[in-house]
């Protein structure tokens, strides 16, 4: 309970599910791939501020390795955040596709592991929430390189997207469990 509170997961849980419920109750029939991206975005958001913790020499302290607990940190919080986001389908319409929102939250899950890697838990939002924020302003488009970029709003089985999805959750995956939080 105690290295619970201290990665605050109290309050990013509490986050996450004010968040994902408020977007819940705007989503329409059918779903909406932008909705669902700033969902997910928010829920990881919430999430990463936990990824670090307050003291690094007291990290340093413990009986075993950290890199089994910082893999252990991004699994359980994406079931987590997983169970949370699909939920909304349950008492509302979904956010969007099943496939979309799993394809998203790895990769904004990836996307703020690195940010964790390199800027700090306190930043480690700011990529995931920067690239989603990106993808609402710029128009989807056909070629590769457009698709890469927007990757998060793009349909299902768009293969450059799942590719992007995938590469940046394992390298967020590798980079945060050898690496930890930047502090």
């Amino acid at each position: 309970m105690l290295h619970a509170r201290s990665r605050q997961v109290p309050t990013s849980a509490a986050v996450a599910v004010v968040g994902v419920a408020l977007l819940g109750w705007l989503a329409q029939p059918g779903g909406s791939p932008r909705l669902a991206a700033f969902a997910v975005a928010v829920a990881v958001a919430a999430v990463s501020v936990g990824l670090g913790g307050h003291d690094l020499q007291l990290d340093r302290t413990a009986a075993f390795g950290w890199p089994p607990r910082r893999a252990g940190h991004l699994l359980v919080a994406g079931a987590v955040l997983t169970g949370l986001l699909l939920a909304v389908g349950l008492v509302a319409d979904p956010l969007a596709d099943r496939d979309l929102v799993l394809r998203d939250l790895a990769g904004l899950g990836g996307t703020a592991a690195l940010g964790a890697v390199v800027f700090g838990a306190r930043a480690a939002w700011a990529l995931p929430v920067a690239w989603t924020g990106v993808t609402m302003v710029v128009p989807t488009g056909q070629q590769w390189y457009e698709q890469l970029l927007t990757w998060p709003v793009q349909p299902p089985g768009t293969t450059v997207a799942t590719v992007a999805a995938l590469t940046a959750a394992g390298l967020g995956l590798l980079a945060y469990t050898a690496l930890g939080c930047r502090h």
